[in-house]
């Protein structure tokens, strides 16, 4: 698949998250298996998912719910825990100490990590 393939199938997933229509998500999906690796899946779903986020991210939260597969979502997990990993490291944060990762994938972070990579995340909510 060449990048203008890919642009555009990332275009059409994309679209299909924000008809939330299953049956078309899932009917793309099944092609793109086809087609790409696991990995290459996962990474061209976060695209589709960035993209979507900045239009309708009520279609984000649907799309995560009811449309991406198990495996595919495993495989996001992971292009994310490794990219925030790097992240860290470059930051200065230790491996098993500042963070890990669980058996299932699960990205472990302490309060200083944590603060570094979310750091809007730690902030008290308003009261109203």
């Amino acid at each position: 698949m060449n990048y203008l393939e890919l642009e555009q199938e990332i275009a059409k997933m994309a679209r299909a998250m924000m008809t939330r229509n299953s049956q078309i998500g899932k009917d793309l999906i099944a092609n793109l298996r086809s087609q790409m690796t696991l990995e290459e899946l996962g990474g061209m779903m976060l695209v589709s998912i960035e993209r979507l986020i900045w239009f309708d991210s009520d279609s984000v939260l649907w799309t995560i719910e009811n449309l991406i597969p198990a495996d595919v979502m495993q495989e996001i997990r992971t292009i994310t825990s490794v990219a925030v990993g790097k992240r860290l490291i470059c930051k200065g944060f230790m491996p098993g100490k500042d963070f890990s990762v669980d058996a299932a994938g699960k990205l472990l972070l302490n309060d200083k990590a944590k603060t570094a990579i979310l750091p809007l995340a730690t902030l008290t909510p308003l009261k109203s």
